[in-house]
């Protein structure tokens, strides 16, 4: 990978999951990787790291601006700290809802915000933004969480358009069902055993993603090996939306 080394990449969600393994490629890659998540985990491996609540704006200004006044710039963000929630609409209370959109939506975008005040100055920057593929198609019980996913799609696009004349790239990533804590939190119980493996089955290559793989893509796409990419919504689920299985490649001996 080209682009990344000396770097100065924030992470947000690195203290587990996609984040966790998003911010050790990056540093491998050669970025200097600020990490952020609601707490600091005993080993995260990266440069630094600090415990903030990305809806909480001013502490998210604040920490973007000590990056910037503690390193020059801050050339990379990746918005992967989320939550799970939600629930069919006429059951879920207004407090969830406010609470998964405030995580997932508003919190990419406050960090957005903060970060492009300084990569306008600079003339150049790469974010990227992790949604799902639940923020491209309707899911059961998914209200809060599809909405506020779809929003981060969406708001990515309007990104790149309002920033791409200014050396802004701003992207999407759209994992599918990810082998992370809160992939286990919410279909681990045995109660969800079914429908857990109805969800691999989904995915065209029979299995769950790892987090290292979204990881991949993520780094390319923060890269210069992605320069002409910018507004682009890149799936990366085993090709979960490639269409949908009813037998037809059993019958056939494909499967």
């Amino acid at each position: 990978m080209r682009g990344l080394d000396g770097r100065i990449a924030l992470v947000t969600g690195a203290g587990s999951g996609i984040g966790a393994a998003t911010a050790a490629r990056l540093g491998d890659e050669g970025a200097v990787v600020i990490g952020l998540d609601l707490s600091v985990p005993t080993d995260h491996g990266c440069k630094e790291f600090s415990a903030v609540d990305v809806t909480d704006a001013t502490a998210v200004t604040a920490c973007v601006d000590g990056i910037v006044s503690a390193h020059g710039s801050i050339d990379v963000v990746v918005n992967a700290a989320g939550v799970a929630g939600g629930g069919p609409l006429h059951a879920i209370e207004l407090d969830e809802w406010d609470r998964v959109i405030a995580v997932n939506l508003t919190g990419t975008m406050l960090v957005c915000r903060a970060a492009t005040n300084h990569m306008l100055r600079a003339g150049s920057g790469s974010i990227v933004n992790i949604a799902s593929v639940e923020g491209l198609e309707g899911g059961e019980g998914g209200s809060a969480y599809n909405a506020s996913k779809g929003g981060v799609v969406l708001l990515t696009k309007n990104l790149a358009m309002d920033y791409g004349r200014r050396g802004i790239r701003v992207n999407a990533v759209c994992p599918g069902f990810i082998q992370t804590p809160m992939m286990q939190a919410t279909l681990g119980d045995d109660a969800m055993a079914g429908i857990r493996e109805q969800f691999r089955e989904a995915h065209q290559l029979g299995r769950f993603g790892d987090p290292s793989e979204i990881a991949s893509a993520i780094a390319f796409l923060a890269s210069d090996d992605a320069s002409f990419v910018t507004g682009t919504t890149l799936t990366v689920d085993g090709g979960m939306m490639a269409g949908h299985r009813v037998g037809i490649s059993e019958l056939l001996g494909l499967a």
